[in-house]
């Protein structure tokens, strides 16, 4: 069941009650691609960073150890050690991201595996099985990730393909949480794809609305397009997504496109950018981002950022984790990391806050002040 609890503007502070746990929104889903989080951060962990809810891959986890192995286990949260709620990706955009190594049918999408080349096919059909298998909160409907360049045509074909797929899962997905699934209140998302040519965004968002699931995503940006682009799809396709239901909207991204995104109505994200950055040394403070790499840390003692009430930030000076960059100790990365997430999971702390009191507006502004 999804609240809306408050709103300042177009802005929805929600919550989401799950079979897992509730989810208050807006939310950022920390990026756990391969049932961990890059950086070596223990699923557990995240409650101590304030994640409420954490992202898996099911492209990934079906290629290696395999979703059979995993449900033999008890399900993602059991193998993990993770007791709170999880959302699956399709494998969609992967659709997208190893486009040289598949090809797809109107039944589903052929594979080369990226580990050993073996041959595998997912489908809406078995997107869900996968799904299923890993026990997750949230499933994704099995979709095309356009590229942003596509042709009319072939996004206009692609975006109708989609939409098939999208009623064989929902089929799927309700036959196997009438069976022994491991989480027989599983939610499915539906994704809007379309590019960044609105009219046909506008008019797959109005089709999907027509179809029984828990909530919708809008996919397929944040994929080589434009931040202006990307926020006029936004503008666009919002309004023809029902408030009743949360919005997601994927792969997005820095702190800018998260309050933006907010303000025009979104409540789910999910990016690799804090963890990715934090292994490269790049930190988000409440300054700005920060390379640590840079002569100017090497004989500083401050925190990375003196607002910020992390583990790294209470224990480490910007010199030491230089230092540790600079001689290739992992140490490094897992405090940068930590930092980065815990700076993310606050953002939407603040987020929450400042819509349940009507100041969204000076947050936003200070945040994109701050970028």
């Amino acid at each position: 069941m999804y609240e809306i609890l408050a709103t300042d503007g177009l802005a929805k502070l929600g919550r989401l009650t799950t079979t897992h746990g509730v989810i208050e929104t807006p939310v950022f889903m920390n990026v756990a691609t391969q049932a961990a989080i890059k950086g070596a951060i223990t699923l557990p962990e995240l409650k101590e960073l304030g994640c409420q809810i954490a992202l898996c891959n099911t492209y990934h986890l079906h290629v290696r150890p395999g979703d059979e192995l995993i449900r033999e286990r008890g399900g993602l949260r059991a193998f993990t050690g993770w007791d709170g709620p999880l959302l699956t990706d399709s494998g969609g955009f992967q659709v997208f991201s190893l486009a040289s190594l598949r090809k797809i049918t109107g039944d589903g999408v052929m594979f080369a595996s990226h580990v050993d080349g073996r041959r595998l096919f997912i489908g809406p059909d078995e997107s869900m099985e996968i799904q299923s298998n890993l026990g997750s909160t949230i499933a994704m409907a099995f979709d095309e990730c356009v590229p942003s360049t596509a042709e009319r045509s072939y996004i206009i074909e692609s975006v109708e393909r989609t939409t098939r797929w999208l009623a064989r899962c929902i089929g799927k997905l309700a036959e196997l949480n009438r069976g022994d699934a491991i989480n027989q209140g599983q939610m499915l998302f539906a994704i809007n794809q379309g590019g960044v040519l609105n009219d046909i965004r506008i008019e797959h968002a109005k089709t999907i609305t027509g179809f029984d699931v828990d909530g919708f995503a809008i996919g397929g940006l944040a994929v080589g397009e434009s931040a202006e682009e990307m926020y006029d799809v936004l503008d666009h396709v919002i309004p023809h997504l029902p408030q009743t239901k949360p919005t997601y909207l994927m792969g997005v991204g820095t702190p800018e496109n998260i309050i933006e995104a907010v303000s025009r109505g979104i409540d789910f994200f999910d990016c690799v950018l804090p963890a990715r950055n934090g292994r490269h040394a790049n930190v988000y403070t409440s300054e700005g981002r920060l390379n640590l790499l840079n002569q100017a840390h090497a004989r500083s003692d401050s925190p990375i950022d003196a607002a910020c009430a992390c583990q790294t930030c209470r224990s480490f000076s910007r010199a030491y984790i230089r230092h540790l960059f600079k001689a290739g100790e992992m140490l490094a990365m897992r405090l940068c990391v930590i930092h980065n997430l815990h700076f993310y999971n606050n953002l939407m702390a603040d987020i929450r806050t400042a819509i349940e009191n009507g100041t969204l507006g000076a947050l936003k502004n200070a945040v994109i002040n701050s970028e």
